[in-house]
């Protein structure tokens, strides 16, 4: 089973949210489907099942590896890279 390479190099606590929303979907007039926390630097981006994607977008353009649900309730976290459950 395939393992993320990425979760001990996390900073710990990890990073506040830098928003309470998606700022694209928000600057773009769209709504985000769900949130996401990228949990190297605190950007709050929208999911894949949202017109923006700005979540994927963020790991594309950083390179930022793992982000984690931001919806309440929910507690799970994603590696884009190794693209596995955290």
């Amino acid at each position: 089973m395939k393992q993320c390479t990425h979760a001990d190099a996390l900073p710990h606590p990890e990073p506040a949210p830098l928003s309470e929303t998606c700022p694209e979907c928000l600057r773009d007039g769209t709504h985000p489907v769900q949130l996401r926390l990228c949990l190297t630097c605190g950007h709050v981006g929208c999911c894949d099942s949202s017109p923006g994607r700005h979540a994927t977008a963020h790991h594309a353009d950083t390179g930022h590896p793992v982000m984690r649900t931001f919806e309440p309730g929910e507690d799970w976290r994603w590696c884009f890279v190794d693209h596995v459950l955290v």
